[in-house]
């Protein structure tokens, strides 16, 4: 165990926004030696979403970490200027830049490592037209754009569909069986990509994460939040796996250094499957309430087995045990939150 690992044990609660975005951009010694491995600069496009600032804030310390000097580039619409501001200040040079327009999409700079983050998944239901030209047409504009760069691009397990919940989870040889226009979206991303990786020898590693999750949002956040408000659960969806943000944060770093054409998938997610009844009433006990589950849990759930990511670059260095206890007080604190449900309940693909 690292020493990283061993104070993230020591570590009973996140008392501060700073305090949390210090221990999600911490990275591991896989994300430091991928930064050993690679040149130049690093680009994250879409660079404002839920993951997006701590992971150049990682890009940024795993470098020094490394003892390599580069740029770490944030690019997005910036719909809140705070967050640019922040970003920078942080040593990010950030550029607003609507990526679907061409123009601006030429005017970027050049970067031998490219981070696609840019998607669409909320609002989808209703604006399927954009979700797919976000999804879909947009990778193959990114392609060609940085057609002479490494590109690591994230993904979802929503490819995957649902699978028996006991059968420990999809792996990444399975075939996709996308439901809703959301998830196939997502496999057509999918597929642009490795168009491009196989006809312009793009060299790339694609990211099915199954989820993300802090203090803020995730799964364990909407959950947490329903048993304080004393808000039924809806249990039909049976049961989920989450890994802490920072080491999905890792893991997307470290995936640079297994780049290939075609491109390298790698599952993201955490090794434990918690059943959202048992979860729930977990968080009845540390936040003393009483729990409601509603519904019946189905026999299929969205999984991910992220065995084949532990196995090259160790396991994650927080348990669900112990976020769950961080999310508990944060909750009961009034944290912060970014006020955006995963909707993991949803089994229709609608989101």
């Amino acid at each position: 165990m690292n020493t990283v690992s061993r104070t993230l044990n020591d570590v009973d609660s996140i008392t501060s926004v700073e305090q949390l975005e210090d221990l999600l951009s911490e990275p591991t010694d896989a994300a430091v030696r991928a930064m050993v491995a690679i040149d130049g600069d690093i680009i994250l496009l879409g660079v404002a979403g839920k993951m997006g600032p701590t992971l150049a804030r990682m890009a940024i310390r795993a470098s020094q970490a490394a003892g390599v000097k580069r740029r770490i580039i944030g690019v997005s619409r910036f719909s809140n200027p705070q967050e640019q501001a922040k970003l920078e200040a942080l040593g990010v040079r950030t550029i607003k830049s609507d990526l679907l327009e061409q123009s601006q999409l030429d005017r970027l700079p050049d970067a031998p490592n490219v981070v696609y983050m840019a998607g669409m998944k909320f609002g989808s239901t209703g604006n399927e037209s954009l979700t797919w030209a976000m999804n879909t047409y947009l990778p193959g504009m990114i392609s060609q754009r940085y057609r002479a760069s490494r590109i690591v691009a994230f993904s979802t397990g929503n490819v995957y569909g649902l699978v028996t919940a006991g059968g420990g989870g999809s792996v990444e040889t399975d075939k996709p069986n996308p439901v809703g226009e959301y998830a196939m979206s997502c496999l057509g991303r999918e597929r642009i990509f490795e168009h491009f990786s196989r006809t312009l020898n793009i060299p790339m590693a694609i990211i099915r994460l199954n989820y993300a999750s802090e203090l803020r949002y995730g799964v364990l956040v909407d959950l947490a939040t329903k048993v304080w408000n004393e808000t039924p659960i809806d249990v039909s969806m049976g049961s989920f796996n989450v890994i802490w943000q920072a080491d999905a944060n890792a893991m997307t770093l470290a995936a640079f250094d297994r780049v290939a054409s075609p491109p390298f998938v790698l599952n993201v997610a955490g090794p434990q499957v918690q059943t959202i009844r048992e979860a729930a009433q977990q968080f009845g006990e540390l936040m003393g309430k009483q729990v409601e589950c509603e519904g019946k849990e189905a026999g299929e759930a969205l999984l991910n087995n992220g065995s084949a990511g532990h196995a090259l670059y160790g396991l994650p260095r927080v348990d669900v045990d112990r976020q769950m206890k961080w999310v508990a007080n944060w909750v009961m604190r009034g944290g912060k939150s970014l006020g955006k449900p995963t909707h993991f309940e949803s089994r229709d693909g609608k989101f």
